[in-house]
């Protein structure tokens, strides 16, 4: 299974539309090779690179939506797969890249699933790892950067 942008590419930064700095749009997703066995795909965007003094588990979580159909080949700019929203840090919804101190490194990891998560929108990212530990069949991942422009 595979995850890219056509907005940026893996390990580069990602463009200042898509942050705090900008329009803080969800970027465009492209997805491709998902198993035939997929019953649904789980999207979570997070940050591990938080200081401690704003995080002490120093995760920050900007994105997650589940039960996504698996038919699912993009997502546009802006938008929002048709699926569950999570809970991220700040809420429901795409929160961009917006880091206090220093470049930090954003996670975009997409997982296939043989089933569809019985879970309630809000659920946390610690509930859905958990609710997903026995199910997932692939996993992807895209990485950006950013560094605010003081």
């Amino acid at each position: 299974m595979q995850l890219f942008s056509p907005a940026f590419k893996d390990g580069e930064t990602i463009p200042v539309l898509y942050t705090c700095d900008g329009e803080e749009k969800s970027p465009p997703l492209e997805i491709r090779d998902v198993p035939k066995a997929a019953k649904s795909l789980v999207l979570i965007v997070d940050d591990p690179d938080v200081p401690k003094s704003v995080r002490s588990d120093q995760m920050w979580v900007h994105w997650i939506v589940f039960n996504i159909s698996p038919q699912t080949t993009s997502i546009s700019e802006g938008c929002v797969p048709k699926g569950v929203l999570g809970a991220g840090t700040r809420g429901l919804g795409y929160q961009g890249p917006c880091p206090p101190d220093r470049e930090h490194r954003y996670f975009f990891k997409l997982y296939a699933l043989d089933t569809m998560l019985e879970m309630k929108e809000g659920s946390t990212k610690g509930l859905l790892e958990s609710a997903m530990q026995k199910h997932i069949l692939a996993t992807a991942q895209l990485i950006g950067r950013y560094t605010r422009r003081h």
